[in-house]
């Protein structure tokens, strides 16, 4: 079932899961209170939240694929092209700032929850903290990549969707969403079993050095799903910076280059790379085989079921022919 359909199904709301506009939320769902322990934040939900800022672009896609739109008073950060069938509710939401939006600017929303995507949504040196916010009687959520525990994987994904559906009250929707994500992974994993394993270096940035993505990020695990393996899995973290000599020495047969605002484009990152006469005897250099996911489809979130595909596509077109 494709996310639009999942989409469609939810959209006008039932009963039981406290659909339509936020006044409908004073009919508490069925299952409240909700206690939720969020990287060691322990909240309480005596209802579900009705004014909700996202920081950063992953959870404003999970709220919107669970057709949450509706509680949703402010998103910020956004840094990649949004997924065509959210773009048209992504754009309704007010964008409160290009980056992380100050502490008083998130204030002036007058949310209930602040749900973060990294770490930096909560930055306490920017006044930002998770303790400040409490203070001002306000929720928060971090995703849970960025607590930091472990290693990241797809049922990490699959979890927060949940986690998210329980504080929102609306448990069928999260399970008809991650049944979704769960069928597009399978449906790529199953056109590449029995493939050899296609050698991966992630690119995310870098120059004197390569800033790339290790064995604890979830990147790790897409790219295993696609048919692959990536030449820095033995890399203790989520991610590090390697040098281009390890880069050289591994050998990749392609390079997935990770695209976000910022960072440069996608094509300078392509010629950077082609243009260094070091990576020349590189084979993904040498055939130009260049994989590019947008950074939001590597994170804890709906973008990394799509990844997957994606991925699979790249590192063995023949089964896709």
């Amino acid at each position: 079932m494709a996310l639009s359909s999942v989409l469609l199904t939810t959209g006008c709301g039932s009963s039981d899961e406290s659909g339509g506009d936020a006044k409908a939320t004073a009919a508490v769902p069925a299952g409240f209170p909700v206690t939720i322990d969020n990287c060691g934040v322990k909240t309480t939900y005596d209802k579900p939240p009705s004014r909700v800022v996202t920081i950063h672009q992953h959870p404003a896609e999970l709220m919107l694929a669970l057709d949450l739109k509706d509680r949703m008073v402010g998103t910020a950060f956004p840094d990649s092209a949004v997924l065509p069938e959210l773009k048209k509710d992504f754009e309704s939401v007010p964008e409160l700032a290009e980056r992380e939006p100050s502490f008083e600017k998130v204030l002036d929303a007058e949310p209930d929850l602040v749900y973060g995507g990294y770490g930096s949504a909560f930055d306490e040196k920017e006044g930002r903290s998770r303790a400040a916010f409490a203070d001002a009687g306000i929720d928060t959520y971090l995703n849970r990549e960025y607590c930091g525990e472990k290693r990241v994987t797809m049922k990490d994904t699959y979890d927060e969707i949940r986690t998210i559906g329980k504080i929102f009250g609306v448990p069928d929707r999260a399970e008809d969403l991650v049944a979704d994500l769960e069928g597009r992974v399978g449906k790529a994993a199953d056109r590449v079993e029995g493939e050899p394993e296609v050698s991966v270096f992630v690119y995310d940035s870098g120059d004197k050095s390569a800033f790339t993505a290790g064995g604890k990020s979830l990147g790790t695990e897409l790219i295993r799903l696609a048919g692959g393996e990536n030449v820095f899995a033995d890399l203790d973290d989520v991610f590090g910076d390697v040098s281009w000599e390890q880069v050289v020495e591994r050998k990749p047969e392609v390079i997935a280059i990770y695209d976000y605002a910022g960072a440069g484009s996608v094509e300078q990152k392509k010629e950077f790379l082609l243009s260094q006469p070091a990576l020349a005897g590189v084979p993904a250099i040498r055939n130009k085989r260049f994989v590019v996911l947008p950074l939001t489809a590597t994170l804890v979130g709906i973008r990394s079921a799509y990844a997957v595909e994606a991925l699979a596509r790249g590192l063995h077109p023949e089964s896709f022919r």
